[in-house]
C-alpha cells in the first residue's frame, strides 16, 4: 500500500517539493477509508482535524446556505484533496463533503500525526505550509479580481 500511496502523494500539489523519503514518511502516517454513494464525510460547521486525499472515486463539495439550502460548489476526483485547512487550524469545516460515486477510497492524515511528523522533520512542515500559503494566495487574488 505504501508504494501506491507514495505515487498518489507525488501528484498532489500540496506535497510538491517533498523528497521520496519524505513522501514515504507521509504515506506511513496515512490510512485508507472507504465511503459509499451519498455518504457524508464531514459537514459544514464541524470541527476539522483531518486532511483527505482522493485515491479513487469522486466527492461533492456542498456549500450550505441557511437561506438557499445546500449548493454543490465543485466535484473532486483522484489526486485532489480536501480538509487541508485542518492541518493548520482548529476552525470549523467550511463545506459539507459527500461521496458522489458508487464508492470512494480516501487517504486520511490526522492533524496530530502530521504535527508529530513535522516536529521530526521540519522541512516537511515548511514545504507543505509554503504550498498551502501559495494556494491560498492564488485563491484570494482570484477572488479579488472577480469582485
Amino acid at each position: 500500500m505504501t508504494n501506491e500511496l507514495v505515487e498518489l502523494l507525488k501528484g498532489v500539489e500540496l506535497f510538491a517539493g517533498l523528497t521520496q523519503e519524505q513522501l514515504e514518511r507521509l504515506a506511513r502516517i496515512s490510512r485508507l477509508i472507504e465511503v459509499h454513494d451519498g455518504e457524508t464525510i464531514f459537514s459544514q460547521g464541524e470541527a476539522g482535524h483531518t486532511l483527505y486525499i482522493i485515491r479513487d472515486g469522486q466527492v461533492e463539495v456542498i456549500l450550505e446556505d441557511p437561506q438557499a439550502g445546500g449548493q454543490t460548489a465543485v466535484y473532486l476526483g483522484r489526486g485532489q484533496i480536501f480538509g487541508e485547512m485542518a492541518l493548520i487550524d482548529y476552525g470549523e469545516r467550511s463545506a459539507t463533503i459527500r461521496c458522489a460515486s458508487r464508492k470512494a477510497v480516501l487517504a486520511v492524515i490526522e492533524r496530530e500525526a502530521f504535527e508529530r511528523l513535522c516536529a521530526e522533520d521540519t522541512a516537511i512542515g515548511y514545504v507543505v505550509m509554503r504550498n498551502m500559503a501559495s494556494d491560498l494566495s492564488f485563491k484570494l487574488r482570484h477572488r479579488n479580481l472577480e469582485a
